[in-house]
């Protein structure tokens, strides 16, 4: 037998299927079906597609899937697009990405009061102490010398007299 393609469209004209009936029956578009049976994978973006819908079209179709997919993985190598898996893992991120994954972790309808009663006890403690600060200061020491001063004019004032 030659390709995957092949044996899957012998076995769908086995079963009288047309592409519009299979497709019906495993709820995959036509114009995939159509592209499997005839070997063009280039339609798929990647082959995680391609397995998952010649898995689930070969067991609808009553084939061997664990072989019909040994089949595919040996026509896959042989392209240039789809010849490696693709990496599960990617490059390793900044620290921003780290940050955004972290936060995208949070339970923010938890996070958020929580965060908001933190901040307010905050402003709080700091006005209190403000307050506190501004109570134990010498409230005369911006005043200066005094506001009565006396002119240098040499007059003064009567001494008291014994009264007579």
């Amino acid at each position: 037998m030659g390709t995957v393609g092949e044996k899957l469209r012998q076995a769908r004209e086995r079963e009288s299927l047309s592409i519009r009936d299979a497709s019906d029956r495993t709820k995959i578009r036509t114009d995939h079906i159509e592209a499997l049976e005839a070997g063009n994978y280039e339609v798929f973006s990647a082959p995680v597609y391609i397995r998952g819908f010649v898995r689930s079209y070969a067991g609808h179709l009553k084939l061997d899937v664990a072989e019909t997919l040994a089949m595919l993985d040996r026509e896959l190598s042989q392209t240039e697009r789809f010849a490696e898996h693709p990496k599960l893992t990617g490059e390793s991120k900044g620290a921003v990405d780290f940050l955004m994954l972290q936060l995208s972790k949070i339970n923010w309808s938890v996070a958020f009061p929580l965060i908001l009663l933190a901040l307010i006890l905050l402003v709080s403690v700091i006005g209190y102490r403000i307050y506190r600060k501004s109570q134990s200061e010498n409230p005369l020491k911006d005043l200066g010398p005094g506001l009565y001063q006396p002119k240098p004019s040499g007059d003064k004032l009567p001494l008291p007299t014994k009264a007579q």
